[in-house]
Formats: structure tokens, C-alpha cells, sequence
């Protein structure tokens, strides 16, 4: 079985590090133990992790340097802080950074798992949000260059088959549609069906949606290129899919 996620641990107390780290592997995660804010950094450059669990009065982060750090050079990782010297200035501090839960020690392993599986949901749906982002741009570039191509040329159909324009279309509108897919299931383990429902109002779904919206745009304008039945029908139901979306 593939691991869960890849969580990072640092922290300069020893015996808390190594044994969360542990218990976080037997769990099914791939973990990675530091003991300061320099290791921690060079970890994260090394490579993706999905959550980073950081102590707040180690080596390097007293003011919250490391997750400053996080927010400007690791967007989409998740953090978890955690401290035996909490105090309203540094939990104040983390509203405003990417931090999913504040923990004081000695902490609960089954509390601290539990804000785990929340950050990897998130964490998830981040990454899906991403890739369908990436997915619909690249789509909408080859259909826009391929509907350039047809209608410079309107007479010479040969030079871009419909059949081979209905399949890209197509192709592409299953890969995004399955990002969206894969983006809904982790908000349902999230959050439940409020969760879902609300999908199309969160912030970073609006470039997907303007993406469609575009898509919508160029299948209009293709419609003198490429004659095809099904082309219509898709455009016939993206535009209704969104004007649903808009009246919720």
C-alpha cells in the first residue's frame, strides 16, 4: 500500500520528534524528522510535502520565521503548530499564515491524527485544484490554436479533421471533469455534502470556472468552422451546467 502523504516534523525536542515521526509512519505516512528551522527549509527544498508540523520556540522560528517561509515559497502545504509556550501573540500571529491548527503540549497523538487527515484532505484538494487548473489551460490553448487555424482557413477543412477536433474537445472536457471529480471527493471527506455544495463558490475554483467559461466562448466561435452535432450538444450543456452553478 502507497503512503498517505508526506508530512515533515521539526522540532528541538528530541523524544516529541522521534516518536511522533514513528507514530505518524505506523499510521501508513512517509514522515521526515529535523530538529530546527535551517533542516526544515532545506528539506522542503529538496522536495513536495503535504503537511509540515513545526514547534514554535525551535532553532529558527521563534517568530514564526519558518512558516513565513512556508507562505511564501511552499504554497499549498499545510502546517501544524504546536508548542509547550503558547501565547496570544504567536497564535495571533498564525491567523494570518497558512496554519490549520494551534496545539499545546503534551498533545494527544489521536487529537493531533485528526488535524493529520483534516491537512491531508486539504492538502489534497489543493493539489486537484492545481492540476484541473493546469489540465483546463493547457486544453483551452490547443483548442483555441486549432479554432485559429479553421477559421483563417475556412475553406480547406482537411487541414484540422472535425473528428480529430470533436476527440480533443472531448478528451480534454473528461480530464477536467475528473479533476473536478477528484477535488469533490476530498472536500466530501472534508466537510461533508455542505461542503460539495458550495465547490463552485470557493476562491480558488474561479479560475476552473472562467476556464469553462472560455471553453464555452470558443465552441461558439468554432461553430462555422466545424459543422458537428456533438460539439453543439456540449456546448448546449456547459452552458447549462454554469448557468445552474450561477442560480445557486
Amino acid at each position: 500500500m502507497g503512503s498517505l502523504g508526506r508530512i515533515l516534523v521539526a522540532d528541538d525536542e528530541e523524544t516529541f520528534l522521534h516518536s511522533t515521526g514513528d507514530l505518524l509512519r505506523r499510521e501508513g505516512y512517509t514522515c521526515d524528522c529535523v530538529k530546527d528551522s535551517s533542516g526544515a527549509r532545506a528539506k522542503l527544498q529538496q522536495g513536495d510535502y503535504d503537511l509540515l508540523i513545526a514547534d514554535i520556540k525551535m532553532p529558527g522560528n521563534p517568530e514564526l520565521e519558518l512558516v513565513e517561509y512556508v507562505r511564501d515559497s511552499a504554497e499549498g502545504l499545510q502546517v501544524i503548530l504546536v508548542t509547550g509556550y503558547p501565547s496570544m501573540k504567536s497564535a495571533i500571529k498564525s491567523i494570518d499564515l497558512p496554519v490549520v491548527a494551534y496545539l499545546v503540549k503534551p498533545i494527544d497523538f489521536e487529537l493531533l491524527l485528526s488535524h493529520v487527515k483534516v491537512s491531508m484532505n486539504r492538502s489534497q484538494i489543493y493539489h486537484a485544484m492545481r492540476e484541473s487548473k493546469r489540465n483546463l489551460l493547457g486544453w483551452l490553448q490547443q483548442l483555441n490554436d486549432v479554432t485559429e487555424l479553421a477559421t483563417r482557413n475556412p475553406g480547406d477543412t482537411m487541414l484540422v479533421p472535425v473528428d480529430a477536433y470533436v476527440q480533443l474537445t472531448l478528451t480534454n472536457i473528461v480530464m477536467a471533469l475528473s479533476g473536478l471529480r477528484n477535488v469533490t471527493e476530498a472536500l466530501t471527506r472534508l466537510g461533508g455534502e455542505q461542503a460539495v455544495c458550495h465547490l463552485l463558490n470557493c476562491p480558488k475554483s474561479d479560475s476552473l470556472i472562467a476556464a469553462l467559461k472560455d471553453a464555452v466562448e470558443i465552441l461558439k466561435k468554432s461553430k462555422s468552422a466545424f459543422k458537428s452535432k456533438e460539439l453543439g450538444e456540449l456546448r448546449h450543456r456547459l452552458e447549462a451546467l454554469l448557468e445552474s452553478e450561477k442560480s445557486n
